[in-house]
């Protein structure tokens, strides 16, 4: 088993070799899809990737008009990719996509409007239609992830909300829970505490041998463990954390990002995400908040995260990162190069791809970073993927 790192700038996917003992990267080639890369998902027999992209803005932008889900195939022992059949189209900007447990439908999210929508893979891998759903679904607002659970029984769909601005009150956010069998959705169930406010999800991941789902709350920046209980999530988390070093002293915009668990189920971590859309606009100075993974130790008996450490990201806005699957190495993308000041210091920090090896104990240490020329594009997703 090889495993790759694939990361994306704007159109492009680059492929990269991984040293884990030695913590390098070595860039290969790149593919180009139609338009910017959004989300990245492997086919259940790695022999196949799916690439969702779109021309649509972050957030709640400008909207485009292409929006696609394009296979690859997977080379063998490499992970060079080739283009395998047709994309798909779809109707709006695809934020995020995965596939079913057996990879035999993909699950797309789409947050503006927001929707789900499921795809047919067909037997070769190649992408096949829709599936209509004979159920009405209520997406929530600002859908931002789409997980089957292990056991494939459910799809969970997260719904950020939005928070209070100028022009109107908070929105809430939620957890959209639905059965699922054979590409369908059903019996849907909304996991709201205190009505969604106060609750921004953004990302889940799951423990890999208990009932325990950890959930990155952006707006709130926390992590929140919810109990599965049969086929519904409890009401309420049993848990919730604060991510931040220092979280009665936040500079700028600071939000959570995506939340994976280790492999032995014994840590979570959560990206901290200091610097906002509007910091990477050309001569924006950007005010230095917290860049960092939190790492948390989980108590093997409740599911409690305690927080261990805040390792420095050595970079601004860390969007993505991927845990290797033998646990031991971590690779965090950042998303682009920002003008930052701290104190009376003000410097450029380029987009970068930094590299942690990962202790027995969890924590992090920095190993190395490669600094990317993203020019007037964004890293906007980075994975790893066994071939």
């Amino acid at each position: 088993m090889t495993t790759i790192v694939y990361a994306s700038v704007g159109p492009k996917l680059t492929r990269y070799d991984i040293d884990v003992e030695a913590a390098t990267l070595t860039a290969r080639e790149s593919v180009e899809v139609a338009a910017n890369v959004q989300y990245v998902w492997p086919h259940a027999s790695r022999r196949f990737l799916y690439v969702a992209s779109s021309d649509s803005a972050a957030g709640m932008g400008p909207i485009g008009t292409n929006h696609y889900v394009t296979a690859f195939r997977i080379a063998p022992g490499t992970g060079a990719l080739e283009q395998h059949g047709a994309p798909i189209r779809l109707p709006h900007r695809p934020i995020h996509m995965a596939t079913d447990v057996p990879s035999e439908h993909v699950l797309v999210a789409f947050n503006n409007p927001g929707g789900i929508r499921v795809y047919q893979i067909l037997p070769d891998g190649t992408l096949g239609s829709e599936v209509a759903q004979s159920d009405g679904i209520d997406p929530g607002v600002f859908p931002h992830q789409v997980l089957a659970t292990p056991d494939n029984r459910l799809v969970l769909l997260i719904a950020r909300g939005h928070d209070a601005n100028t022009e109107r009150g908070e929105v809430p956010g939620a957890l959209k829970v639905f059965d699922y069998a054979a590409g369908m959705l059903s019996n849907e169930q909304s996991i709201e505490p205190n009505g969604g406010y106060g609750f921004g999800p953004r990302h889940l991941d799951f423990h890999p041998t208990r009932p325990w789902i950890y959930v990155s709350l952006e707006r709130q920046n926390e992590v929140a463990m919810f109990e599965r209980v049969g086929d519904a999530l409890a009401p309420m988390p049993a848990f919730r954390a604060n991510t931040l070093a220092d979280p009665d002293n936040r500079r700028g915009h600071q939000l959570v990002g995506t939340v994976h668990v280790h492999p032995n189920g014994r840590f979570v971590y959560v990206a901290n995400r200091g610097g906002s859309s509007a910091s990477m606009t050309p001569g924006a100075v950007f005010e230095a908040g917290e860049n960092s993974i939190a790492v948390f130790a989980i108590d093997p008996t409740t599911g409690e995260p305690t927080l261990v450490q805040n390792a420095p990201s050595h970079g601004v806005h860390p969007r993505t990162f991927h845990i290797d699957p033998t646990g031991r190495l971590m690779v965090v993308a950042h998303i682009a190069g920002m003008t930052v000041r701290d104190g009376d210091t003000v410097a450029y920090v380029p987009a970068r791809l930094s590299l942690f090896r990962i202790g027995d104990d969890g924590t992090l240490s920095f190993a190395r970073a490669y600094d990317i020329d993203v020019g007037d594009k964004l890293m906007w997703w980075m994975g790893m993927v066994s071939v």
